[in-house]
């Protein structure tokens, strides 16, 4: 039986942090006040002067290459998740390719926000399966910054993002590892409660010609945090239970869950309710913030590189976002 499994992990983060007091500056909050509510104690921005997102995406990209032992030029197709990406259209998955120096080879982009990475991982795992392609890089980055409303009015928001991409080289295996199953999941009737409802092109004209807006409000983050929480609890953990029924698993059966970085309270929560001890619990939100469908991929090259995945260790990916969106993914190491 052919899988995939990855075979190398990287990560890119801009070079400016961003800390909470760094924010209480640019509107009424506090440091106390947002580790309370998110955990957070920092994230970063990226520098519109050198940083694009297709760069950084090659950072983590080249990065994860040279753990794999690969070449570049090894490289057979791209998937990348984004809702962030430098052009409105083409997506980031080309750019990454032009960056790469990888001509010819297919690219194609998930917008699945945080549950991004999660679906692409899928994507990605069903061509390796099939013998379509023997070298897949995966990809999951943001630059939300520039999307935030960075002000008192948009303080709920503002203070939870951050910028930064993560890279997976998945191969075939025919051996007893890789990507066990994934599991996606949607619904779409709560879609407002977490969205940026421009640039969309369901619009008249002179509310998407950028010479005539007036109200620029639909360009920022909008979100119901408190349904958005509700949500997430609940189907982060249904997920989860899918993914381990499918593989005859129990929660005892997980060696490291590493969920979408979305809030430290929802990991909490999480981690409570499967009884797992804080070892078995991957969560750098307090450095990173919620970098979307960059947040599973950069902790997942972060825990690699801290020795946390090993062979024959139970790897359990969770992530739920905007859509409503939500996935999960079990990996045996």
């Amino acid at each position: 039986m052919v899988r995939s499994k990855i075979v190398g992990l990287g990560h890119h983060v801009p070079e400016r942090v961003v800390t909470n007091d760094d924010l209480s500056k640019l509107m009424d909050t506090n440091n106390q006040w947002i580790i309370e509510r998110t955990g957070i104690q920092e994230r970063r921005f990226f520098d519109p002067e050198k940083d694009t997102l297709a760069n950084m995406a090659a950072k983590a990209s080249r990065m994860a290459i040279e753990r794999s032992g690969l070449e570049t030029k090894d490289i057979d197709f791209i998937v990348f998740a984004t809702i962030t990406p430098d052009y409105f259209f083409p997506g980031s998955g080309v750019l990454l390719q032009r960056e790469l120096g990888l001509e010819g080879i297919g690219a194609l982009d998930i917008r699945n926000a945080c549950s991004g990475f999660i679906y692409a991982l899928s994507v990605a795992d069903q061509f390796i399966k099939t013998g379509m392609y023997k070298n897949i890089l995966v990809i999951g980055g943001e630059i939300q910054s520039t999307a935030l409303d960075l002000t008192t009015r948009g303080r709920n928001t503002a203070v939870i993002f951050g910028d930064g991409c993560g890279a997976a080289v998945l191969q075939p295996t025919e051996e007893d590892n890789g990507v066990l199953s994934t599991h996606l999941h949607a619904d779409g009737r709560y879609a407002e409660e977490l969205y940026v409802k421009d640039p969309g092109s369901s619009r008249p004209h002179a509310e998407r010609q950028a010479d005539q807006i007036l109200d620029t409000s639909g360009y920022k983050v909008h979100m119901n945090g408190n349904v958005v929480f509700k949500h997430a609890v609940v189907n982060f953990s249904a997920v989860i239970q899918e993914a381990l029924e499918a593989n005859q698993m129990t929660k005892e059966d997980i060696d490291l869950l590493v969920p979408h970085q979305a809030n430290l309270r929802i990991s909490k929560y999480l981690q409570e309710k499967l009884g797992l001890p804080d070892e078995k619990v991957f969560n750098n939100i307090m450095r990173f913030g919620n970098t979307t469908a960059g947040s599973i991929p950069i902790a997942l090259s972060e825990a690699w590189a801290e020795g946390k995945l090993q062979p024959g260790k139970i790897i359990c990916l969770a992530a739920f976002g905007s859509g409503f969106t939500w996935a999960s993914a079990l990996i045996k190491w």
